[in-house]
């Protein structure tokens, strides 16, 4: 799905603007064609869409939380909101590089982020 909000679209852009991080051109039209043969780009954005809750309200979840924070993703969580929203914290980390697709631009960094966030309930 295309995402009309003005950040995702730099991130998803950069690629054509000949920036060399993150996702390639390839990814990028491989994820809009899967969208437009399935036709399922419409019913992808039903979430957003229709979704009223304060989205960035601090919400008191008690599970253990971890969090990596992407400085190009569209809402970059600082610790102190983070910390307020998930009291049992127990990992976070704010990265250099990556944004809303972190986990298909910066795989490394991400798995690196989950294996250090789980390494304390072996």
């Amino acid at each position: 799905m295309i995402d009309h909000d003005p950040q995702s679209q730099k991130l998803i852009n950069r690629v054509f603007d000949g920036g060399r991080e993150g996702l390639t051109r390839d990814d990028i039209l491989d994820n809009i064609t899967l969208y437009w043969l399935t036709r399922t780009g419409l019913s992808s954005g039903r979430l957003f869409w229709e979704s009223k809750l304060a989205f960035f309200a601090p919400k008191g979840v008690t599970l253990p939380v971890a969090v990596s924070a992407f400085p190009d993703e569209i809402y970059t969580a600082p610790e102190s909101w983070t910390r307020k929203a998930f009291p049992n914290l127990v990992f976070y980390k704010r990265h250099d590089k990556g944004g809303h697709f972190a986990a298909w631009e910066q795989p490394q960094l991400l798995v690196e982020d989950l294996r250090e966030s789980f390494r304390s309930f072996r």
